[in-house]
């Protein structure tokens, strides 16, 4: 449901029911200033006019619960504001054109957050993306609403540095423990073999396979470092795949987290459910 409702319909008011007004007028009867509408739906507005359109600052309820509160431009949500969702969700920041765009945060039923830049009503751009449950978050950038670039994702005990393609890591990377050493390698997406039975379905997307090729202390490396992408072996040779660094035995009281796509599993699937409602947002809402 957009917001726009039937007061669109201004053209004419004596032969269409566009609900109830009350407030000024321009010279030609056309709501212009500061006024109160109540829209034949159920939903009110009150606010700023501009010749008949709803421009400036005001406030828009929905009869659902839903609320708008912040700047218009010729009816539609323009400039800075903030909308209340019927869920407990609530972004608040830049609108253009009906549509979450610029920069803002979004706080979400479940309690995630995301602040950062969006882009047609999707995270897109640079953003921080934190999982209440977990703690746990992902810094970087996003394309289309989906974790894409340069980025770290932050634990409670260490963190992963490389880059995400299609919400997933993907090439080289570090992990950084904070009893002050790092495992360096590479996640390779695996070739799944399809069986001759199954060639009219299509394969299901395996997890990203984590490579070590050494461990060290820490050192300065972002993912833009190419001079430090040829891999390194350690004197006592490479570890093996998704091993965690042997390193961290010697370290009384060391965690062993598992391989960083696993553990994202479920925040990830936590975030998809709130892309979807996102998604569904925009079409009950108008964005």
């Amino acid at each position: 449901m957009s917001d726009l409702g039937s007061e669109d319909a201004e053209s004419g008011e004596a032969e269409k029911d566009i609900g109830e007004y009350e407030g000024d007028r321009d010279g030609e009867g056309r709501r212009h200033g500061l006024g109160k509408a109540r829209l034949p739906n159920g939903d009110t507005y009150e606010g700023q006019y501009e010749h008949g359109l709803r421009s400036g600052h005001g406030t828009y309820r929905f009869k659902n619960g839903a609320l708008y509160t912040g700047d218009y431009l010729e009816n539609k949500k323009h400039g800075k504001g903030v909308f209340f969702y019927p869920d407990g969700s609530k972004y608040a920041g830049d609108w253009v054109h009906d549509q979450r765009q610029g920069y803002g945060e979004y706080l979400y039923a479940n309690g995630d957050t995301y602040t950062g830049e969006w882009a047609n009503n999707k995270r897109h751009g640079q953003g921080t993306y934190v999982y209440k449950e977990t703690g746990s978050k992902y810094v970087g950038c996003w394309v289309n609403g989906i974790q894409n670039g340069p980025a770290e994702l932050i634990h409670l005990n260490h963190r992963f540095k490389g880059r995400f393609l299609n919400g997933k890591p993907l090439g080289r990377g570090k992990f950084i423990f904070d009893i002050g050493c790092e495992q360096h390698g590479e996640y390779i997406q695996p070739v799944q073999e399809k069986e001759e039975e199954d060639e009219d379905e299509p394969p299901l997307p395996l997890e990203p396979i984590w490579k070590v090729s050494e461990i060290t202390k820490l050192t300065p490396w972002s993912p833009d470092d190419e001079e430090l992408l040829v891999p390194k072996e350690t004197e006592g040779g490479e570890a093996e795949e998704g091993e965690i660094p042997s390193a961290l035995d010697a370290e009384e009281g060391g965690d062993h987290p598992e391989g960083d796509a696993g553990e994202e599993g479920e925040e990830k699937r936590e975030e998809e459910v709130n892309q979807d409602e996102e998604d569904q947002e925009i079409t009950d809402f108008g964005g």
